[in-house]
Protein backbone atom coordinates (compact mmCIF):
# COMPACT_ATOMS: atom_id res chain seq x y z
CA UNK A 1 0.00 0.00 0.00
CA UNK A 2 1.39 3.60 -1.00
CA UNK A 3 0.18 6.24 0.47
CA UNK A 4 -0.35 9.63 -1.53
CA UNK A 5 -0.19 12.96 -0.87
CA UNK A 6 -1.55 15.37 -3.79
CA UNK A 7 -1.24 18.65 -3.80
CA UNK A 8 -3.01 20.49 -6.61
CA UNK A 9 -6.02 17.93 -5.89
CA UNK A 10 -8.85 19.95 -7.27
CA UNK A 11 -7.02 20.55 -10.36
CA UNK A 12 -7.43 18.20 -13.20
CA UNK A 13 -4.57 16.19 -12.80
CA UNK A 14 -5.42 15.98 -9.31
CA UNK A 15 -9.14 15.05 -9.74
CA UNK A 16 -8.27 12.18 -12.55
CA UNK A 17 -5.70 10.80 -9.70
CA UNK A 18 -7.87 10.53 -7.19
CA UNK A 19 -10.08 8.76 -9.95
CA UNK A 20 -7.37 6.32 -10.71
CA UNK A 21 -6.94 5.71 -6.96
CA UNK A 22 -10.34 4.92 -6.35
CA UNK A 23 -9.59 2.54 -8.71
CA UNK A 24 -6.87 0.67 -6.90
CA UNK A 25 -8.11 0.46 -3.14
CA UNK A 26 -5.51 -2.40 -2.64
CA UNK A 27 -2.27 -0.81 -3.99
CA UNK A 28 -2.95 3.46 -3.29
CA UNK A 29 -4.49 5.43 -0.33
CA UNK A 30 -5.07 9.15 0.20
CA UNK A 31 -3.56 10.76 3.02
CA UNK A 32 -3.12 14.28 2.12
CA UNK A 33 -4.42 16.91 0.05
CA UNK A 34 -3.65 20.56 -0.68
CA UNK A 35 -4.85 23.07 -3.17
CA UNK A 36 -4.45 27.08 -3.36
CA UNK A 37 -8.16 28.17 -2.65
CA UNK A 38 -10.87 25.94 -3.51
CA UNK A 39 -11.36 24.93 0.08
CA UNK A 40 -14.98 23.29 -0.34
CA UNK A 41 -14.14 21.51 -3.02
CA UNK A 42 -10.85 19.91 -1.29
CA UNK A 43 -13.16 19.20 1.78
CA UNK A 44 -15.07 17.39 -0.47
CA UNK A 45 -12.74 15.20 -1.54
CA UNK A 46 -11.10 14.76 2.05
CA UNK A 47 -14.70 13.68 3.44
CA UNK A 48 -14.76 11.47 -0.05
CA UNK A 49 -11.42 9.48 0.60
CA UNK A 50 -11.27 9.90 4.15
CA UNK A 51 -8.58 12.23 4.47
CA UNK A 52 -8.08 14.13 7.51
CA UNK A 53 -4.45 16.29 6.09
CA UNK A 54 -5.83 19.00 4.05
CA UNK A 55 -4.05 22.63 3.54
CA UNK A 56 -4.28 25.50 0.99
CA UNK A 57 -1.49 27.49 -0.42
CA UNK A 58 -4.07 30.68 0.36
CA UNK A 59 -4.20 31.24 4.25
CA UNK A 60 -7.30 33.53 4.51
CA UNK A 61 -8.98 30.71 2.55
CA UNK A 62 -7.67 28.12 4.83
CA UNK A 63 -9.03 30.02 7.89
CA UNK A 64 -12.46 30.81 6.16
CA UNK A 65 -12.41 26.87 5.61
CA UNK A 66 -10.63 25.85 9.12
CA UNK A 67 -7.80 24.43 7.51
CA UNK A 68 -3.85 24.81 8.19
CA UNK A 69 -2.94 27.79 5.26
CA UNK A 70 0.52 28.70 4.07
CA UNK A 71 3.43 27.09 2.15
CA UNK A 72 4.51 26.37 5.47
CA UNK A 73 1.95 24.14 5.92
CA UNK A 74 1.75 22.60 2.52
CA UNK A 75 5.33 21.68 3.08
CA UNK A 76 4.70 20.31 6.59
CA UNK A 77 1.87 17.73 4.57
CA UNK A 78 4.09 16.33 2.30
CA UNK A 79 7.04 15.84 4.91
CA UNK A 80 4.75 14.09 7.02
CA UNK A 81 5.75 10.36 7.81
CA UNK A 82 2.28 9.33 6.45
CA UNK A 83 3.10 10.31 3.59
CA UNK A 84 5.39 7.82 1.04
CA UNK A 85 4.60 9.55 -2.75
CA UNK A 86 4.43 13.32 -3.67
CA UNK A 87 1.86 14.08 -6.60
CA UNK A 88 2.91 17.59 -7.47
CA UNK A 89 0.22 18.66 -9.85
CA UNK A 90 -0.12 22.50 -9.43
CA UNK A 91 -0.17 24.83 -12.21
CA UNK A 92 3.06 27.36 -11.84
CA UNK A 93 5.68 27.64 -10.02
CA UNK A 94 4.20 27.66 -6.75
CA UNK A 95 4.70 23.57 -6.22
CA UNK A 96 8.96 24.12 -6.06
CA UNK A 97 9.31 24.73 -2.30
CA UNK A 98 7.03 21.83 -1.50
CA UNK A 99 8.83 19.72 -3.71
CA UNK A 100 12.20 20.83 -2.92
CA UNK A 101 10.98 20.00 1.05
CA UNK A 102 9.55 16.64 -0.22
CA UNK A 103 13.02 15.07 -1.81
CA UNK A 104 14.97 16.67 0.82
CA UNK A 105 12.29 13.83 3.04
CA UNK A 106 13.03 11.04 0.74
CA UNK A 107 9.79 10.84 -0.51
CA UNK A 108 9.06 9.39 -4.10
CA UNK A 109 7.80 12.20 -6.55
CA UNK A 110 4.97 11.52 -9.61
CA UNK A 111 5.49 15.30 -11.47
CA UNK A 112 3.09 16.54 -13.46
CA UNK A 113 4.13 20.68 -12.77
CA UNK A 114 6.49 20.79 -15.41
CA UNK A 115 7.62 24.51 -13.82
CA UNK A 116 8.82 22.82 -10.95
CA UNK A 117 11.90 21.52 -13.27
CA UNK A 118 11.64 24.95 -15.71
CA UNK A 119 12.36 27.03 -13.44
CA UNK A 120 14.99 25.28 -10.74
CA UNK A 121 15.81 21.66 -12.83
CA UNK A 122 19.49 22.49 -12.16
CA UNK A 123 18.83 22.81 -8.37
CA UNK A 124 16.22 19.78 -8.49
CA UNK A 125 17.89 17.21 -10.32
CA UNK A 126 20.90 17.04 -8.44
CA UNK A 127 19.27 16.86 -4.97
CA UNK A 128 17.15 14.07 -6.46
CA UNK A 129 19.90 12.23 -7.02
CA UNK A 130 21.82 12.93 -3.94
CA UNK A 131 18.55 11.47 -2.07
CA UNK A 132 18.12 8.77 -4.31
CA UNK A 133 14.66 9.46 -4.93
CA UNK A 134 12.48 8.31 -7.41
CA UNK A 135 11.21 10.77 -9.65
CA UNK A 136 8.33 10.13 -11.94
CA UNK A 137 6.71 11.59 -15.06
CA UNK A 138 3.39 12.25 -15.16
CA UNK A 139 2.81 14.07 -18.21
CA UNK A 140 1.81 11.80 -21.35
CA UNK A 141 4.86 13.32 -23.31
CA UNK A 142 7.58 12.22 -20.61
CA UNK A 143 5.47 9.35 -19.75
CA UNK A 144 6.07 8.16 -22.75
CA UNK A 145 9.77 8.30 -22.83
CA UNK A 146 10.47 7.18 -19.40
CA UNK A 147 8.54 3.56 -20.27
CA UNK A 148 10.83 3.37 -23.13
CA UNK A 149 13.94 4.35 -22.05
CA UNK A 150 13.70 1.68 -19.41
CA UNK A 151 16.36 -0.55 -19.05
CA UNK A 152 18.71 1.69 -21.68
CA UNK A 153 21.97 3.90 -20.49
CA UNK A 154 22.14 7.56 -21.67
CA UNK A 155 24.88 5.52 -23.59
CA UNK A 156 22.29 4.31 -25.96
CA UNK A 157 20.04 7.28 -26.81
CA UNK A 158 20.62 9.76 -29.43
CA UNK A 159 17.56 11.69 -28.67
CA UNK A 160 14.07 12.26 -27.92
CA UNK A 161 10.95 13.45 -29.94
CA UNK A 162 8.37 15.33 -28.30
CA UNK A 163 4.82 14.75 -29.81
CA UNK A 164 2.43 17.74 -29.93
CA UNK A 165 -1.11 17.61 -30.80
CA UNK A 166 -0.93 21.37 -32.36
CA UNK A 167 -3.49 22.73 -30.46
CA UNK A 168 -6.54 24.50 -31.72
CA UNK A 169 -5.38 26.42 -33.61
CA UNK A 170 -2.91 24.02 -35.59
CA UNK A 171 -2.30 25.30 -39.23
CA UNK A 172 -3.46 29.09 -38.89
CA UNK A 173 -1.42 31.72 -39.71
CA UNK A 174 -0.06 34.90 -37.49
CA UNK A 175 -2.61 36.89 -39.08
CA UNK A 176 -5.50 34.43 -38.04
CA UNK A 177 -3.98 34.12 -34.98
CA UNK A 178 -4.21 37.84 -33.97
CA UNK A 179 -8.34 37.50 -33.93
CA UNK A 180 -8.77 34.31 -31.64
CA UNK A 181 -10.80 34.00 -28.31
CA UNK A 182 -10.15 32.76 -25.02
CA UNK A 183 -13.43 30.28 -25.97
CA UNK A 184 -11.66 28.84 -29.03
CA UNK A 185 -7.98 28.27 -27.50
CA UNK A 186 -9.70 26.46 -24.27
CA UNK A 187 -11.71 24.16 -27.04
CA UNK A 188 -8.59 21.80 -26.89
CA UNK A 189 -9.01 18.91 -29.57
CA UNK A 190 -8.05 16.11 -28.37
CA UNK A 191 -7.41 16.46 -24.48
CA UNK A 192 -9.54 17.93 -21.96
CA UNK A 193 -7.16 20.15 -18.99
CA UNK A 194 -7.09 23.33 -17.10
CA UNK A 195 -7.31 26.76 -18.30
CA UNK A 196 -3.78 27.91 -17.93
CA UNK A 197 -2.10 24.49 -19.75
CA UNK A 198 -5.02 24.55 -22.32
CA UNK A 199 -3.78 28.10 -23.50
CA UNK A 200 0.04 26.80 -23.23
CA UNK A 201 -1.16 23.95 -25.59
CA UNK A 202 -2.83 26.37 -27.89
CA UNK A 203 0.83 29.04 -28.38
CA UNK A 204 2.66 25.75 -27.85
CA UNK A 205 4.75 26.77 -24.95
CA UNK A 206 3.40 23.82 -22.96
CA UNK A 207 5.35 22.04 -25.56
CA UNK A 208 8.59 24.29 -25.24
CA UNK A 209 8.41 23.60 -21.59
CA UNK A 210 8.10 20.16 -21.92
CA UNK A 211 11.16 20.41 -23.73
CA UNK A 212 13.10 22.00 -20.74
CA UNK A 213 11.49 19.28 -18.74
CA UNK A 214 12.84 16.66 -21.01
CA UNK A 215 15.99 18.07 -20.59
CA UNK A 216 16.90 17.69 -16.53
CA UNK A 217 14.39 14.53 -16.50
CA UNK A 218 16.44 12.62 -18.88
CA UNK A 219 19.73 14.28 -18.91
CA UNK A 220 19.69 15.65 -22.38
CA UNK A 221 21.04 18.46 -24.02
CA UNK A 222 19.36 20.64 -26.02
CA UNK A 223 20.11 19.23 -29.17
CA UNK A 224 19.02 15.88 -28.71
CA UNK A 225 15.36 17.22 -28.47
CA UNK A 226 12.90 17.38 -30.99
CA UNK A 227 9.10 18.14 -31.82
CA UNK A 228 6.69 16.98 -34.38
CA UNK A 229 2.80 17.81 -34.22
CA UNK A 230 1.02 14.38 -34.11
CA UNK A 231 -2.61 16.21 -34.31
CA UNK A 232 -4.27 12.26 -33.18
CA UNK A 233 -2.11 12.06 -30.07
CA UNK A 234 -2.18 8.62 -29.73
CA UNK A 235 2.00 8.67 -30.53
CA UNK A 236 3.02 10.13 -26.91
CA UNK A 237 6.60 10.85 -27.49
CA UNK A 238 9.41 8.81 -29.34
CA UNK A 239 13.01 7.75 -28.48
CA UNK A 240 15.83 7.70 -31.08
CA UNK A 241 18.53 5.24 -30.17
CA UNK A 242 22.68 4.92 -31.37
CA UNK A 243 22.02 2.19 -33.31
CA UNK A 244 19.07 4.13 -35.89
CA UNK A 245 15.58 2.62 -33.46
CA UNK A 246 13.14 5.17 -32.67
CA UNK A 247 10.82 3.51 -29.79
CA UNK A 248 7.14 4.93 -28.67
CA UNK A 249 4.42 4.54 -26.58
CA UNK A 250 1.01 4.36 -27.69
CA UNK A 251 -2.31 4.61 -26.75
CA UNK A 252 -5.80 6.85 -26.10
CA UNK A 253 -5.22 10.27 -24.76
CA UNK A 254 -6.03 9.63 -21.19
CA UNK A 255 -3.76 11.21 -18.07
CA UNK A 256 -5.23 8.31 -16.25
CA UNK A 257 -3.17 6.15 -17.40
CA UNK A 258 0.34 7.93 -17.41
CA UNK A 259 -0.67 8.72 -13.56
CA UNK A 260 -1.35 5.32 -12.93
CA UNK A 261 2.28 4.27 -14.38
CA UNK A 262 3.71 7.26 -12.13
CA UNK A 263 2.05 5.91 -9.16
CA UNK A 264 3.05 2.23 -9.53
CA UNK A 265 6.16 2.56 -10.52
CA UNK A 266 7.89 -0.56 -11.28
CA UNK A 267 4.64 -2.63 -11.19
CA UNK A 268 2.18 -2.41 -14.34
CA UNK A 269 -1.21 -3.97 -13.71
CA UNK A 270 -4.31 -3.95 -15.23
CA UNK A 271 -5.67 -0.60 -15.30
CA UNK A 272 -9.63 -0.53 -16.49
CA UNK A 273 -9.50 1.78 -19.15
CA UNK A 274 -10.24 1.62 -23.04
CA UNK A 275 -7.62 -0.42 -25.23
CA UNK A 276 -6.32 1.50 -28.15
CA UNK A 277 -5.87 -0.93 -31.42
CA UNK A 278 -4.00 0.53 -34.33
CA UNK A 279 -7.42 -0.37 -36.78
CA UNK A 280 -9.61 2.42 -34.36
CA UNK A 281 -7.33 5.01 -35.83
CA UNK A 282 -5.62 4.13 -38.85
CA UNK A 283 -4.59 7.37 -40.19
CA UNK A 284 -1.72 8.98 -37.84
CA UNK A 285 -0.39 12.12 -39.31
CA UNK A 286 2.56 14.19 -38.76
CA UNK A 287 3.79 17.85 -39.62
CA UNK A 288 6.38 20.20 -38.27
CA UNK A 289 6.28 22.95 -36.17
CA UNK A 290 5.61 26.63 -37.77
CA UNK A 291 7.90 28.79 -35.39
CA UNK A 292 6.28 31.27 -37.25
CA UNK A 293 3.03 31.59 -36.21
CA UNK A 294 3.88 29.88 -33.12
CA UNK A 295 7.43 31.47 -31.41
CA UNK A 296 6.51 29.91 -28.15
CA UNK A 297 8.49 27.03 -29.11
CA UNK A 298 11.69 28.98 -30.13
CA UNK A 299 11.71 31.27 -27.32
CA UNK A 300 11.83 28.19 -24.95
CA UNK A 301 14.95 26.48 -27.03
CA UNK A 302 16.38 29.74 -26.82
CA UNK A 303 15.89 29.70 -22.84
CA UNK A 304 16.72 26.48 -22.41
CA UNK A 305 20.31 26.90 -24.79
CA UNK A 306 21.11 30.41 -22.60
CA UNK A 307 20.28 28.33 -19.14
CA UNK A 308 20.84 29.78 -15.95
CA UNK A 309 17.69 31.66 -14.85
CA UNK A 310 16.43 32.01 -18.43
CA UNK A 311 14.29 29.86 -18.54
CA UNK A 312 12.21 30.66 -14.96
CA UNK A 313 12.08 34.45 -16.25
CA UNK A 314 10.48 32.77 -19.31
CA UNK A 315 8.24 30.32 -17.24
CA UNK A 316 7.38 33.07 -14.63
CA UNK A 317 7.17 35.86 -17.58
CA UNK A 318 4.21 33.27 -19.45
CA UNK A 319 2.64 32.38 -16.50
CA UNK A 320 1.31 35.84 -15.90
CA UNK A 321 0.66 36.44 -19.85
CA UNK A 322 -1.49 33.54 -20.37
CA UNK A 323 -3.57 34.33 -16.99
CA UNK A 324 -3.80 37.99 -18.59
CA UNK A 325 -5.17 36.48 -21.61
CA UNK A 326 -7.54 33.80 -19.84
CA UNK A 327 -9.16 37.29 -17.90
CA UNK A 328 -9.36 38.75 -21.28
CA UNK A 329 -6.65 41.31 -20.53
CA UNK A 330 -4.58 40.60 -23.75
CA UNK A 331 -5.00 39.40 -27.09
CA UNK A 332 -3.10 35.61 -27.97
CA UNK A 333 0.19 37.10 -29.92
CA UNK A 334 0.87 39.16 -26.81
CA UNK A 335 1.00 36.46 -25.26
CA UNK A 336 4.81 35.47 -26.49
CA UNK A 337 5.40 38.67 -27.23
CA UNK A 338 5.53 39.79 -23.40
CA UNK A 339 7.68 36.51 -23.03
CA UNK A 340 9.88 37.72 -25.72
CA UNK A 341 10.42 41.40 -23.91
CA UNK A 342 11.03 39.83 -20.59
CA UNK A 343 13.67 37.41 -21.93
CA UNK A 344 15.52 40.26 -23.56
CA UNK A 345 15.85 42.10 -20.44
CA UNK A 346 16.56 39.60 -18.13
CA UNK A 347 20.66 38.55 -17.65
CA UNK A 348 20.57 34.88 -16.88
CA UNK A 349 23.08 34.40 -13.84
CA UNK A 350 23.59 31.25 -12.09
CA UNK A 351 20.46 29.46 -10.60
CA UNK A 352 20.34 29.21 -7.09
CA UNK A 353 17.23 28.71 -4.93
CA UNK A 354 17.15 32.21 -3.38
CA UNK A 355 17.96 33.43 -7.21
CA UNK A 356 15.16 31.22 -8.79
CA UNK A 357 12.66 33.13 -6.42
CA UNK A 358 14.09 36.70 -6.93
CA UNK A 359 14.16 35.80 -10.42
CA UNK A 360 10.67 35.09 -10.72
CA UNK A 361 9.14 37.76 -8.94
CA UNK A 362 11.02 40.20 -10.96
CA UNK A 363 9.71 38.23 -14.06
CA UNK A 364 6.53 38.37 -13.24
CA UNK A 365 6.25 42.52 -12.18
CA UNK A 366 8.26 42.63 -15.30
CA UNK A 367 5.30 41.03 -17.18
CA UNK A 368 2.42 42.51 -15.53
CA UNK A 369 4.02 46.34 -16.18
CA UNK A 370 4.48 45.76 -19.91
CA UNK A 371 0.72 44.14 -19.97
CA UNK A 372 -0.59 46.99 -18.27
CA UNK A 373 1.46 49.56 -20.55
CA UNK A 374 -0.27 47.29 -23.66
CA UNK A 375 -3.73 47.79 -22.49
CA UNK A 376 -3.09 51.74 -21.70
Amino acid sequence: MKRVAILGSTGSIGVQTLDVISRLPDRLKVVALAAHSSGERVLAQAREFSVSKVALWDESAANHFKVQGGEAAVVDLVTSDEVDIVVVSVSGAIGLIPTLAAIGAGKMIALASKEVLVSAGEIVMPLVRSRDVVMTPIDSEHSAIFQCVRGYGSEAIAGIILSASGGPFRGRSRAELSRVTVEEALNHPTWRMGGKITVDSATLMNKGLEMIEARWLFGLEPAQIEVVIHPQSIIHSYVRLRDGSVLAQLGWPDMRLPIQVALLHPDRIESGLPRWNPADTPELTFHPTDDEAFPALGLARSAMETGGTMACAMNAANEEAANAFLRGECGFLDIAECVEKVMTRHDSISPTLEAIIEVDAWARATARELLSSNRN
